[in-house]
């Protein structure tokens, strides 16, 4: 009898180790991050460095049950990420384009973006360089190597980054970049490279010059000249300040998003939520982006 009740008793116990070794494997699946809570990484576009660094500075500090890994490099590997998968999240200048959506389309995945700031690129001449003004189209002159009035030395971070996207697609047209350019690997690199060289003039995304709280945005914009640009049919040279972006005075603009792939509301959907909320862009704002979530107000000052 002893016996007989030993057996019933293992293979009970065989029973219920099978069923919960079961449990575990289905639960294996489950998410373990929520809106407020978890660990996660995601994929930045490395000009957005200074930006989602102090976002994620006010998020922790807000959610202290999160711990948001963000990996700065250039835009096209953001993307490379997300279609992989080892990013659920990225930051970025664009939405996904055409092929991308197509290729989510056929795994049967439903993305979300949205527009976060308008963004302005930053053209950056060494501090003896008389030539700080300039039109747009000695802008594109510079850009496509059709300038004869000098030799400039172009400078980008990357060969693979928006700003060479940017630049390439929206001001060339598809026209190649010319051969006098370079990549001096990051944002930091360009203004160092610039700061160096009298005849270089870098492209770097506005952000990393324009927080006046940030000792590195003073050092920067004390080691290189900011360009004042004028806008095509416009009649003044402004540099990439907030209003001007806004009304597109400063011609050099372009979008920041968000690009989301979470089949759950995890802490993917909790940060990117929190960017464009009214905390989030007031963070955007500090840096000199125009936010898109929120109404921005522009008075007139006079300055005695």
């Amino acid at each position: 009898m002893f016996l007989k009740v030993i057996k019933h008793k293992t293979a009970w116990l065989a029973v219920l180790a099978a069923c919960l070794s079961a449990c575990n494997t289905g639960n294996s699946n489950r998410p373990t991050d929520t809106p407020t809570s978890g660990t996660i990484h995601i994929s930045v576009d490395e000009t957005y460095e200074p930006l989602i660094e102090a976002e994620l500075k006010v998020f922790h500090s807000l959610y202290p049950n999160t711990h948001i890994i963000a990996d700065y490099k250039p835009e096209a590997e953001c993307f490379k990420d997300l279609l992989n998968d080892s990013a659920r999240l990225i930051i970025a200048t664009r939405e996904l384009n055409a092929q991308e959506n197509a290729y989510f389309k056929q795994i049967k995945i439903s993305p979300r973006s949205m527009l976060l700031a308008w963004d302005a690129l930053a053209l950056v001449t060494n501090r003896e360089n008389p030539d700080s003004i300039l039109t747009m189209d000695q802008v594109r002159n510079i850009m496509d190597g059709t300038d004869k009035e000098r030799k400039w030395q172009i400078v980008f971070d990357n060969p693979n980054s928006s700003t060479v996207r940017y630049i390439r697609d929206s001001l060339n047209k598809g026209k190649p970049l010319p051969p006098n350019t370079m990549a001096a690997k990051t944002n930091p690199e360009v203004v160092d490279y610039v700061a160096r060289n009298k005849a270089a003039i870098g492209v770097i995304g506005v952000n990393w010059i324009s927080d006046p709280n940030d000792s590195t945005s003073i050092e920067f914009t004390n080691k290189v000249t900011v360009v004042k640009v004028r806008a095509d049919y416009g009649s003044e040279f402004v540099k990439p300040y907030q209003a001007y972006i806004a009304t597109g005075s400063y011609q050099l603009k372009r979008g920041c998003f968000f690009v989301l792939r979470e089949p759950y509301r995890g802490l993917g959907t909790g940060f990117a939520t929190f960017l464009g909320s009214y905390e989030g862009q007031l963070v955007i704002k500090r840096f000199r982006l125009f936010p898109a979530r929120i109404n921005a107000v522009f008075r007139e000052a006079n300055i005695q």
